[in-house]
């Protein structure tokens, strides 16, 4: 999502900044099993899974600093991994590809993928996780819903999008009956009134959109190449009690490989401040990860 022209996304505000030394895991805590693990423990756990999310807080420094930490480890265990990243939009994905061949420069891959007006902030933030993908060749998927289709359908919903824009961006059914899910939107919405969007329903559309995007892509990469793991990064609105990408992932797959075995995935939130509850019997996460 764009940061500057999509302000009422509150939870995709901020930075995301990725150094080249990561802070080790000081503690990692199972709500699912209200427990304690032990880092390698974890990571040996995340590595048998087809998708793993890690929730950030964008302008948190340890949340960058554990996604940069847990994708080397998870390389250092099967470095067939991918990387999907909210942060650049599905038109240019050939302009990460392109990066990732030699074939143009950070500085022209910024250009490429008009980094500037579509995200803005300090191209290091993301850099040490971009350079580590290009000197172990792992695929880095764009995953986000272009600026301008997000606009469109938060003044007029997703009935504006035309058949080209579903098939490019959605490829199957969108989702909009989780009660749950639109209730914690709600509030959201409720908190934040200084956005673009007529009403709520078309505020909750938007929502909808960015998760069944960023689910689209990660599904199609699932399919075009099974054996790849892929670790997501995205805001933790996008990932808590699953509602947002992992459930439309796992629906995508259920309806389009019904002879597979089941998806394996695993979310992670990382240094949560407020612990999140659970929602009626599901958890926030599979994982707290708190950094030192």
């Amino acid at each position: 999502m764009a940061v500057r022209s999509t302000a009422f996304w509150p939870w995709a505000l901020g930075i995301l900044l990725l150094l080249t030394l990561p802070a080790t895991a000081q503690q990692i805590i199972s709500p699912v099993h209200k427990a304690s693990y032990s880092r390698d423990a974890v990571l040996t756990k995340l590595a048998r899974a087809e998708v793993v999310y890690l929730g950030e807080t964008h302008d948190s420094d340890q949340d960058h600093q554990a996604e940069l930490e847990i994708v080397r480890s998870l390389y250092a265990k099967n470095p067939r991994i991918a990387i999907g990243m909210e942060m650049f939009q599905r038109p240019y994905q050939k302009a990460l590809d392109q990066y990732l061949a030699g074939e143009i420069t950070e500085l022209q891959l910024q250009a490429a993928t008009e980094y500037q007006k579509r995200w803005g902030f300090d191209w290091e933030y993301y850099a040490p996780l971009l350079r580590f993908a290009k000197q172990h060749h792992l695929p880095l998927l764009a995953l986000n819903t272009p600026t301008e289709i997000t606009q469109k359908v938060a003044r007029q919903g997703l009935g504006s999008l035309t058949p080209a824009e579903e098939r490019s961006l959605l490829r199957g059914s969108v989702d909009t009956n989780n009660p749950a899910y639109r209730q914690l939107i709600f509030r959201t919405y409720q908190e934040h009134q200084g956005h673009t969007s007529q009403g709520f329903e078309f505020f909750f559309q938007t929502q909808v959109l960015w998760d069944e995007t960023m689910a689209a892509a990660i599904t199609n990469f699932l399919q075009t190449d099974p054996d790849k793991q892929i670790i997501v990064l995205a805001g933790k609105g996008h990932i808590q009690y699953g509602y947002g990408i992992p459930s439309r992932v796992a629906r995508r797959i259920k309806v389009s490989q019904s002879q597979r075995r089941p998806l394996v995935q695993y979310s992670i939130l990382l240094n949560p401040t407020d612990t999140p509850t659970t929602s009626g019997q599901q958890p926030a996460a599979d994982y707290f990860w708190y950094t030192e």
